[in-house]
């Protein structure tokens, strides 16, 4: 994999999870261009820089030493990426500070890089919390490649920020450089609420959830064919986003106990504040993480999941993969997995690669709804 090579560092960098042979690199044109930007305004080991979604840790890791950076994003992978490529490159694995984007970073900051995001309205939340954390004559710098860079993320950085400058691209990278301006305060539209006929639940979403603004259609399609009559199961959601299979299933089987996982931040974050409105105290585990990868083996008897065919602008099954593996990791024999899938995606043959049996519990015109038992 070749080196990023910037004025800050040169550094060997994975990405997360990590796949043999991975053809993907952890950065791209759009890191260095931000770097080089930063560089050529001279920073000092006493400035302020604030990083937004960076993917694998690139742009921090690069930094850290030659300036006060704090790193803040919505994904586990990518604050496993940071600390992972951080010691690949002889640093402490803490040296940068981590930020959850279910927390607000405390500035003031002199500068922020930003890489955009696929949500924009996780962009925008992001920017309307900078309200009150920017230095004067601060600087927002976001990055994209051009073919993921919406018109509209120049618009949130004017509205929030200041006047934006584009800048010319650069090998099929362009910067949106916004100078902080006095704006009116801003109230921040999120998180969003909708409102289900069954189960009869509203569920509160934050800004980066999957489908914020209604239920997805594949959680639609699986929500009748849940699992019931589970008594005191052990049953994670794999993938939770806002929480809804677990709470629908949860209502369903009041002994069974209940495992919520999700890479998102806000997802977790929505998860259990929707979990603690519908079922009040009862008990949960909830975390971020990379799925099921810190479960303990055999210690689960049901798994739900709708699994993600992609990784930021990245589409693809590898991620559903990893997860049937995981899942059939923290089963116990004779446990089962329940996913639904798009028809298109095949996962009737792969999940039979890993489980002795695969049925089909139901199906619409578009998705499956499968049992894979172990």
């Amino acid at each position: 994999m070749p080196l990023l090579d910037s004025p800050f560092a040169q550094l060997d960098l994975i990405r997360q999870p990590e796949q043999h042979n991975d053809p993907l690199q952890a950065f791209d044109a759009a890191d260095e261009y931000l770097l080089s930007h930063l560089a050529a305004q001279q920073p000092t080991s006493a400035t302020r820089v604030l990083v937004l979604n960076d993917s694998f840790g690139a742009l921090a890791a690069s930094l850290e030493g030659r300036v006060q950076v704090t790193s803040s994003g919505d994904s586990f992978l990518a604050a496993q990426g940071l600390e992972k490529n951080l010691v690949r490159n002889a640093r402490a694995f803490d040296a940068v500070p981590f930020v959850p984007a279910s927390q607000v970073p405390a500035g003031p900051f002199d500068r922020v890089l930003v890489r955009v995001p696929k949500t924009l309205a996780l962009l925008e939340e992001q920017l309307i919390r900078l309200q009150g954390q920017l230095a004067p004559g601060a600087e927002v710098i976001a990055g994209a490649m051009v073919k993921h860079l919406p018109r509209a993320a120049g618009e949130l950085l004017e509205r929030y920020i200041g006047p934006m400058q584009a800048s010319l691209a650069v090998k099929k990278a362009r910067l949106l450089i916004a100078t902080v301006e006095d704006r009116p305060a801003a109230v921040s539209p999120y998180p969003s609420r909708y409102t289900l006929g069954t189960p009869a639940i509203t569920l509160l979403n934050h800004a980066n959830v999957f489908c914020r603004e209604g239920l997805d259609i594949g959680s639609r399609a699986f929500l009748p064919h849940l699992p019931t009559n589970l008594g005191s199961a052990r049953v994670a959601d794999l993938g939770c986003g806002n929480g809804v299979l677990a709470i629908a299933s949860a209502l369903h089987n009041p002994e069974a106990q209940y495992t919520l996982v999700d890479e998102s931040y806000m997802a977790v974050q929505s998860a259990g504040e929707n979990w603690r409105a519908t079922l009040g105290a009862r008990d949960i585990i909830l975390r971020a993480g990379d799925g099921l990868a810190g479960q303990e083996a055999q210690s689960l008897d049901v798994v739900l999941c709708n699994p993600p065919f992609h990784q930021q602008q990245v589409v693809g099954d590898f991620l559903a993969w990893r997860m049937f593996q995981q899942a059939r990791e923290a089963l116990v024999v004779g446990g089962a997995l329940y996913i639904v899938g798009n028809r298109h995606l095949g996962y009737h043959s792969k999940l039979a690669r890993l489980f002795r049996g695969v049925e089909q519990i139901a199906a619409t015109p578009k998705f499956v709804i499968l049992k894979a038992r172990k």
